[in-house]
């Protein structure tokens, strides 16, 4: 069956879709309305969302935090492994390919948990199965005694060139940072191939990609800045954004912050990057720059999922912003376990 302009009805079905999910997603207005709650009081309103099913089954077998962690991720790995489910053709390669990410996610967490001495109930609490790697893979290394055999129990799997070689690094400095960052830039190597390889709405998702490494560079460098690296900050540079690996090492030896701001103003062109630079231009934390860049990014990407109604735009945005709900929600309750002030837990919050 064709619809509008020859797109496949399922096309047009699971874009809507997403815009109905969308639409649930908590308000602003409700996270201001949590701030001013205790833990108790922000796991019964989380039980009456979207999460109600999750807060039911758990709740006899977990309390206060851990029930609100373990609920957001079962939560947020069955949502994706739903959407994943429901979309059709080329939309579903682009979504499977997308959420691969979640590969390097748990992987690392559950590496950096062996290496600390963390139980696995713990690690498994904040994994969520939404990758290539499901439940039963991620409990197989869960089971592993020790990172060494975690790493060797995913031979075969795609990560692992990348991982066997960045172990020993990550293993005498105690720091996982350069394999998470070698992985990411293998992740969108990847994607990128994969967009390029002439496959229909290929340009679309290419778009998304570009705008991704783009934001993620920015945050790579606002980072060094804030831990005074000097070094040669290539290796930490991920290709296929606007910045090439040059302008990426110069920028990272501006001393000055309006200088520095001034350099990347000169760099990009889309308005809403432009709008944030001139707005941290007198920033003191990092954390405010990366909220601030995140924000931006999910702004630009409503814009093109909005110019690309029926597209994979629409259900990369929807992963994003739910991703980023519960982002916010385990960002509140975690702050809220830790009696921080409201207007501190509020600069962890994407809104």
């Amino acid at each position: 069956m064709v619809g509008v302009r020859g797109i496949s009805a399922p096309y047009i079905y699971v874009c809507t879709r997403m815009r109905v999910r969308k639409a649930k997603l908590i308000p602003r207005e409700e996270y201001q309305r949590m701030l001013n709650m205790g833990l108790a009081e922000i796991t019964r309103v989380i039980g009456e969302t979207e999460y109600k099913q999750e807060i039911d089954e758990l709740g006899t077998t977990f309390k206060g935090i851990d029930l609100i962690e373990v609920a957001l991720s079962w939560n947020l790995a069955k949502e994706y492994q739903k959407i994943q489910e429901i979309t059709p053709g080329n939309l579903k390669e682009f979504t499977r390919a997308y959420l691969r990410r979640w590969d390097i996610q748990n992987v690392l967490t559950i590496l950096r948990g062996k290496m600390q001495g963390a139980k696995t109930g713990k690690i498994k609490e904040i994994l969520v199965p939404a990758g290539s790697l499901d439940t039963t893979a991620l409990d197989r290394l869960l089971g592993e005694d020790n990172p060494e055999r975690i790493v060797e129990a995913l031979k075969g799997h795609r990560m692992y060139p990348v991982i066997a070689r960045e172990y020993p690094v990550a293993k005498d400095s105690g720091s996982f940072s350069r394999m998470e960052n070698e992985l990411f830039k293998q992740f969108y190597s990847e994607l990128i191939a994969g967009a390029e390889s002439g496959i229909k709405g290929g340009n679309l998702f290419l778009d998304f990609i570009r705008l991704d490494i783009d934001v993620k560079n920015l945050k790579t460098l606002f980072r060094l800045r804030a831990d005074g690296f000097e070094e040669d900050a290539r290796e930490m540079y991920i290709s296929g954004g606007a910045l090439s690996a040059t302008d990426f090492s110069n920028l990272n030896l501006i001393k000055n912050q309006g200088e520095f701001i001034d350099a990347l103003k000169g760099l990009y062109r889309q308005k809403s990057l432009l709008s944030f630079l001139d707005e941290i231009k007198d920033e003191k934390t990092i954390r405010d720059a990366e909220i601030r860049l995140t924000r931006v990014q999910l702004e630009q990407m409503e814009r093109m999922s909005k110019r690309n109604p029926i597209s994979i735009h629409p259900i990369l945005v929807y992963l994003e912003k739910k991703k980023y709900e519960v982002f916010n929600l385990r960002a509140l309750a975690r702050g809220k376990e830790s009696r921080l002030p409201s207007e501190k837990i509020v600069d962890y919050l994407v809104m």
